[in-house]
């Protein structure tokens, strides 16, 4: 039986090797992670993430040939491959703070390989690293590792979306396998090749030199949040001329070369990729002498974070240019529909944005909690991807006051002044507005990051609305240009 571990537990480890471990019986999978809670959650019914259809796999599994454990050590040094997925985050001091990747996890991963490994190990970079990442873990293993032991180095990033991981991984658009092109490096491809050929159909595994494999990862991310960032900048060209942004992205996706995908405008994209890499590849370009390459890619970051100071400054400028003391309702927390994962969330920076202004924030996600929306707010920037968090910038205290996470929209929506919709749940689309808009403080404001409403209709019902890329009430053109 061939062993397969995993190091790391968390978005991409656990569905990834539960996936594997359901294709392909004959081989046993073990998960590890330091993390005891985390560990302990994978083992029980209520798994640590939420992604539709993960319960269904992983309960056929685990017990059987998928395996959650702390036994980092023995586990390792009993695999025959490794994945590695572990964090990767933004440098938060230090050469290349705010831009460069952190590989402080990877290499204590690589150095405790070599340290536990007696017998010869594929290892399997599935965190997202900068580009000749590969060649320092090699490095590392080759002078750390026991006399005789041999290692591969393989990049076999991931292209999964939170929310459809399940089926990415079940039907994957491709899956990219990275190594050195000799005999070993080309024996290590295949290995992996066999593993994924059990349910990928064989034109759909890519096999490239470790670069490519490594910076197709970075570049896949920067081409999609840019169209993310295009649309958004049409979005605000929209609303200047009367413009309709969906029929704009509609006609636009239209063409066959462009198609339509990753064109819906909203608040700002989110998750703890595209920002990361896209910064990561910034620090890349300039490190390699690159800095209209790096200039470029920084605009995709820069337009993002416009997209949600203009959507803060917009929810502030309509209500009187106040929202001081003003109950807003916040719909949806999540950084998208059909996950619990908060990271680089939009919803962090509007809500701050609305707190700076002294607004009371109610706040409705059907899957995140309260204390995950009290910890995102209380962080700083990039705090989240490290283990132990810097000074909040707000207090527990502070937060109580101004902070409530209630059960559903209805709550949070009575005596509001405003809603605000930051997520694109589906339940959104089918609430009871009109019950919404008798709860409420008049005028009642509906602020729409989504575009998941019809503005006619609950115009109709008597909000004042404000949905992104969307031709303005009257009542929002006579209000001051927003920034």
């Amino acid at each position: 039986m061939v062993k397969i571990c995993c190091i790391g537990a968390g978005y991409v480890g656990g569905p990834t090797m539960a996936v594997i471990a359901l294709k392909c019986p004959s081989i046993e999978v073990v998960v590890v992670d330091i993390s005891e809670p985390r560990i302990a959650g994978w083992n029980s019914e209520r798994l640590p993430i939420y992604e539709p259809g993960l319960d269904d796999v992983v309960r056929q599994c685990r017990g059987r040939n998928l395996f959650f454990s702390t036994e980092v050590h023995r586990h390792v040094g009993d695999a025959d491959i490794v994945f590695v997925s572990v964090n990767t985050p933004t440098k938060t001091c230090g050469l290349g703070a705010g831009k460069a990747a952190d590989l402080t996890y990877w290499e204590s991963a690589a150095r405790m390989i070599a340290d536990v490994s007696r017998s010869d190990k594929i290892v399997v970079e599935k965190s997202t690293v900068p580009v000749k990442t590969a060649e320092a873990i090699e490095k590392i293993l080759a002078h750390n590792g026991a006399r005789g032991v041999r290692f591969q180095i393989l990049s076999n990033p991931e292209f999964l979306a939170e929310g459809t991981a399940v089926q990415d991984l079940f039907a994957p658009d491709r899956v990219l396998i990275g190594g050195r092109d000799t005999p070993e490096g080309r024996a290590a491809v295949r290995a992996l090749r066999d593993v994924y050929a059990r349910w990928v159909p064989e034109d759909r595994i890519i096999a490239t030199n470790l670069w490519s494999a490594e910076l197709s990862k970075l570049a896949a991310n920067a081409f999609l949040a840019q169209r993310i960032s295009s649309v958004n900048a049409i979005s605000a060209l929209c609303e200047a001329t009367g413009a309709d942004v969906t029929q704009v992205a509609h006609s636009v996706g239209k063409d066959a070369r462009i198609g339509p995908r990753f064109l819906a405008a909203s608040v700002g994209f989110g998750g703890s990729c595209f920002q990361k890499d896209i910064l990561n590849l910034v620090y890349i370009c300039e490190c390699y002498g690159l800095p209209e390459v790096a200039g470029y890619w920084r605009e995709v970051i820069r337009i993002n974070d416009y997209q949600k100071s203009r959507f803060v400054n917009r929810v502030v400028s309509s209500m009187f240019n106040t929202v001081a003391g003003k109950k807003v309702a916040v719909l949806g927390f999540a950084f998208k529909k059909d996950t619990g994962d908060t990271r680089e969330t939009p919803a962090i920076d509007v809500c701050k944005g609305l707190l700076g202004d002294k607004a009371v924030v109610s706040i409705y996600d059907p899957q995140v909690t309260g204390e995950q929306v009290a910890r995102d707010l209380a962080m700083n920037k990039f705090d989240w991807d490290h283990p132990r968090h810097l000074q909040p910038v707000m207090s527990a205290t502070d937060l109580a006051k101004q902070v409530a996470v209630v059960p559903d929209a209805y709550e949070a929506a009575r005596d509001a002044h405003a809603v605000c919709i930051l997520t694109e749940w589906d339940e959104f689309r089918t609430l009871d507005y009109k019950r919404m808009f008798d709860a409420m403080h008049k005028p009642a404001f509906i602020f729409d990051g989504r575009n998941v409403i019809d503005p006619a209709k609950l115009r109709d019902i008597g909000f004042v609305v404000y949905a992104i890329g969307k031709p303005l009430d009257d009542w929002l053109k006579d209000m001051p240009a927003v920034a």
